[in-house]
């Protein structure tokens, strides 16, 4: 490396510069672009130029200052970050953010981002460094924290469901003894138990994130108990000859094999916790319209009709949406090896 950098020979040709604004925007100065003679982009004049130099010459006193100000380029201290809280029993949002405006922050989250009343959220400034202007706009990562605060039924499907599975795969009495239940689960009609789950469950919250995991619980289990109990019986009796326990056994062996039929699972569970968020918003909501579901409830309600479809349309994109990137993770985690052949 030492011998190819001596050889490396660099011709260095010193142009004229101009540091002067004024300077620069004088004739035969270097010009910067061709494209902008004078090293003048755009030129411009607001007000009224005769009245105010009449102003100026009709006045008792002038005064003639020349200013100049320094260029600055914002550097905080600390990297840009939030953190969320939703109480589901209030239906209220806390935000911690740096940011130096926190009242239009809890104005554009609130009424444009999460449909929210204004006095359902609450912004909280800690300590910070310094902010300088750079912290005046509202990134897309501090609404974000707010929603995934809140959106956690999928999350609690896909635990409590692969859990359950695993189990399920590992003791045959427990999958005899579930199974029943399961089915009876997958076709109780959930709009008819919504009374139900009112009357039992405390917790507006609590009861749309029951919607969303009675909705999406069945293909988790079905998908990722069937993954489980398809591996080869040579390659178990493998793994028996080795003297290979239980947990070894299914970190090792049955959840990579069982992979693909997880993900199947993940990304029907996943447009079905879509249609669980809207029903779970539909009949259980406090303190202002919030989310889609209520939206159409709304809209249904007073014949707004194009709104009402561009409603039903809005839900379906975002379970399309959920549902191509759980197909994206399927790609990144087992596209190398998991290969998909047709006919």
């Amino acid at each position: 490396a030492y011998a190819a950098l001596e050889k490396i020979q660099v011709d260095l040709e010193p142009l004229e510069v101009v540091l002067d604004a004024e300077k620069a925007l004088q004739d035969g100065a270097p010009q910067l672009h061709e494209t902008a003679p004078n090293n003048r982009l755009i030129h411009t004049i607001f007000g009224d130029k005769s009245a105010t130099q009449a102003a100026i010459e009709s006045a008792e006193v002038v005064v003639e200052q020349k200013i100049c100000n320094q260029r600055m380029m914002h550097n905080t201290m600390e990297v840009r970050g939030a953190l969320a809280e939703y109480d589901p029993h209030t239906d209220h949002y806390t935000l911690w953010a740096n940011t130096q405006i926190p009242y239009p922050h809890r104005l554009l989250i609130s009424g444009y981002v999460l449909g929210v009343p204004y006095n359902h959220m609450r912004v909280i400034v800690p300590t910070m460094g310094e902010s300088n202007g750079c912290k005046g706009n509202l990134y897309p990562d501090t609404p974000l924290v707010l929603w995934m605060a809140k959106q956690i039924g999928l999350s609690i499907t896909i635990v409590v469901g692969m859990g359950l599975a695993t189990l399920m795969a590992t003791r045959r009495w427990l999958e005899k003894a579930t199974w029943p239940y399961l089915v009876a689960l997958q076709s109780a009609p959930i709009l008819a138990m919504t009374p139900l789950i009112r009357a039992l469950i405390d917790g507006v919250q609590v009861q749309r994130i029951l919607v969303v995991v009675l909705i999406a619980f069945f293909p988790i289990v079905n998908n990722t108990l069937f993954g489980l109990l398809s591996i080869d019986k040579s390659q178990h009796e493998l793994f028996s000859l080795h003297g290979v326990g239980t947990v070894s056994r299914l970190r090792k062996l049955q959840f990579p094999a069982a992979l693909p039929n997880i993900f199947v699972g993940l990304r029907i569970s996943a447009g079905l916790s879509v249609i669980g968020a809207v029903v779970g918003d539909f009949y259980f909501r406090q303190g202002g319209v919030v989310g889609i579901g209520a939206q159409i409830d709304i809209y249904r309600g007073r014949l707004w009709g194009p709104e009402l479809i561009a409603s039903i349309v809005l839900a379906s994109l975002f379970g399309l949406a959920v549902f191509t990137s759980f197909g994206l993770l399927r790609k990144a985690v087992i596209g190398k090896w998991h290969v998909i052949t047709r006919e």
